[in-house]
């Protein structure tokens, strides 16, 4: 049997255009002779629609489209992912389903057992859980059809609270009551650096467990904050990977059964490098996926010299293009003479357009107005959040008057501590760093000037600032980034206690002040732009918190 692997990015309501690339898919594997081609998760519709479908329309246009699918598959089977209806007069009225379509039409649907409600995910809002294993049977071959959650049974315990067992049934257990000869999961699993280990260790796992080889076809491409890297792959019976599809790109593979599962398995790697490599690859996937399926194409934003809007100019540079790049620099009288020179050389090493316009005299004038309200009263935080609200509005009216989308330059360890303005430096359409930790920014900094000096060294090199008042520096509120950055991993990503922190050997004021000051700044994370995700724990719909609470 020959299988076809179709690693395609798909556009959350498109249905036309994902009925394309789907049937061009089928039509070039058939002319392959290719006897099954294997589609993602949702694939039909696109991953997730969210509360799209609580939409009777869009269900029903879900089942017009995998009918139109079904008609191509004449001399071929398709495995595709789209919601069915539950047609049981109890239960959520959705199950989210794998469709075995042959021979002209729907031959069979397994719906997934496994509903994932942690994180981003929330499954069971829209969906009914399966009950009913069976394996499918094609060309002589029993396979066990699994979706995305299904193969996650037993999870490893990261945090110290939790189970490894979440659900109360193992799927594949079920299935493997039937003897299958090789297991399929088509899957929608968005990245992230802190569990791509952990992803590669389910799928070997499962395959060493039930001694089957496994079939992964997961989705690649954005929508909004979620990133999906694809890295489709084949393991033989001892979990051993013998076939890798490309990560963040769309990816074709076509594999005979079962010569595939005796190849000789690939050398794997996962050094710091390739973690920051695919961080890297994963946020220009983001922006440029963001800009594209929402009929955007450029960006504005705001370059001070510093280490972060550089970071994120490349990036948006990579993922857009420099002619659809423009950048304003917006010195203030406390903005060193290298700040500007260095936003200019970065500006003009990228061929992007950059206009320089101080904002001194905007600023004497607010001072002006607001004299008699703040007589007798020391300048502080107030006079600098009003620099950082002159560069967001002069920002936005380029937005607003050009059709540039502003990106957003916040890191994750600013937002997580509150060290940043609303409706100043927090505003914009897309937060491309607000998960990435400012230590991670340094490392995709030395990763962008790996072949050649892009980012200016003295950006990077420089105590970072935000130069709102004289001689300021981020340490003069902030402990050093090394450090802050551990307690926030610790708190935000392992929610670990501030007990628990201060054993790992930080000092107890810095852990209980860095925690006071994330649970404090809630409200304003709440009103920042989506954040594109790359980690297991990021700001926005995977971590929910209270805003009014004690805790």
């Amino acid at each position: 049997m020959k299988i076809t692997l179709a690693q395609l990015n798909y556009i959350i309501g498109d249905f036309e255009g994902n009925l394309k690339k789907i049937i061009n898919v089928i039509h070039g594997a058939r002319d392959r002779r290719s006897n099954l081609v294997v589609f993602s998760e949702l694939a039909i519709c696109g991953y997730p629609p969210l509360d799209l479908l609580e939409h009777k329309y869009f269900i029903e246009r879900c089942h017009t489209f995998v009918n139109k699918v079904a008609e191509e598959c004449k001399e071929i089977a398709v495995m595709l992912g789209a919601p069915d209806l539950n047609s049981h007069a109890k239960g959520k009225n959705l199950f989210n389903a794998a469709f075995f379509l042959h021979k002209g039409k729907t031959e069979q649907i397994i719906h997934k057992a496994l509903l994932p409600t942690y994180d981003i995910f929330d499954e069971y809002r829209y969906f009914e859980p399966g009950t009913d294993f069976r394996v499918v049977d094609y060309m002589g071959s029993k396979i066990a059809v699994t979706v995305c959650e299904d193969l996650w049974y037993e999870q490893p315990i990261l945090t110290g609270f939790g189970k490894d067992k979440l659900y109360s049934v193992s799927p594949l257990e079920k299935l493997c009551l039937q003897n299958p000869d090789f297991i399929i999961n088509i899957a929608a699993s968005p990245f992230s650096y802190t569990q791509e280990t952990i992803k590669r260790n389910i799928l070997s796992s499962n395959a060493q467990k039930y001694n089957l080889p496994l079939v992964y076809v997961n989705q690649v491409g954005a929508n909004t904050e979620l990133i999906f890297d694809g890295g489709s792959m084949v393991l033989n019976r001892k979990g051993e990977v013998v076939l890798k599809c490309e990560s963040f790109k769309e990816d074709i593979r076509d594999i005979d059964i079962p010569g595939i599962f005796e190849a000789n398995p690939m050398a794997e790697t996962t050094s710091s490098e390739i973690i920051i490599e695919n961080i890297h690859n994963a946020l220009v996937s983001g922006i440029s996926d963001y800009f594209r399926k929402m009929g955007f194409s450029r960006a504005v934003l705001g370059l001070s010299g510093g280490i972060d809007s550089a970071v994120t100019l490349v990036l948006a540079v990579e993922a857009l293009g420099k002619e659809n790049v423009r950048v304003l620099m917006l010195p203030s009288k406390y903005s060193s003479g290298h700040s500007v020179t260095d936003a200019v050389a970065l500006a003009e090493t990228l061929g992007v357009r950059y206009d320089i316009l101080s904002i001194k005299d905007i600023v004497s004038q607010f001072d002006a107005v607001l004299k008699h309200m703040f007589e007798g009263l020391e300048p502080g935080l107030a006079e600098e959040n009003i620099q950082a609200r002159i560069r967001g509005n002069l920002l936005m009216a380029i937005s607003n008057k050009f059709g540039n989308i502003l990106l957003n330059t916040s890191n994750k360890s600013e937002a997580a501590v509150g060290y940043g303005t609303l409706y100043g430096d927090m505003s914009g359409g897309l937060s491309v760093l607000g998960d990435v930790y400012k230590t991670d920014v340094y490392r995709l900094a030395r990763y962008i000037n790996r072949e050649r000096e892009i980012i200016p060294e003295n950006t990077i090199i420089k105590p970072p600032s935000a130069e709102l008042r004289p001689d300021q520096k981020d340490s003069d509120s902030l402990p050093d980034y090394d450090i802050l950055d551990k307690i926030l991993f610790n708190y935000i990503e392992l929610k670990k206690s501030a007990d628990e922190i201060i054993r790992l050997g930080i000092h107890e004021e810095i852990v209980h002040k860095t925690i006071r000051m994330v649970n404090a700044n809630e409200y304003k994370r709440y009103q920042t732009p989506p954040i594109l995700r790359i980690s297991s724990k990021a700001f926005g719909m995977g971590r929910r918190m209270p805003l009014v609470a004690k805790y």
